[in-house]
């Protein structure tokens, strides 16, 4: 292998990674109005800022922080897979009674212990 041809694979590799990392970069910004969140199993999921008013979102979110910890750096990963996340986001948007709400919190809490 000639020189020339090293440089430019190294050059190559180099654009390569500067790609990967702006691509890394962009998994933590979002629309304005909406904030981004990980299931445990690395399912991304963006969030409108006002699911924060719901009991359910709370819970979830002190649970992950009891679990995981709070992150410096990176993103919040919280304590559930992407079904239930699919689930939740479903029953959030259509609305939720308190008797549901009420059955979904003894579930995520009981999940947890």
């Amino acid at each position: 292998m000639t020189p020339k041809k090293i440089v430019k694979m190294v050059r190559k590799w180099r654009s390569e990674a500067q790609k990967s990392d702006a691509n890394k970069k962009n998994d933590y910004v979002t629309n304005k109005g909406h904030f981004v969140v990980y299931a445990a199993d690395q399912s991304r999921f963006v969030m409108p800022l006002h699911y924060l008013n719901s009991t359910i979102f709370m819970e979830l979110l002190r649970i992950s922080e009891d679990e995981f910890g709070l992150p410096r750096n990176g993103p919040i990963t919280l304590p559930c897979d992407s079904m239930l996340m699919n689930y939740l986001v479903n029953v959030l948007e259509r609305g939720l009674s308190d008797d549901l709400e009420k059955a979904l919190l003894a579930f995520i809490v009981g999940e947890d212990q």
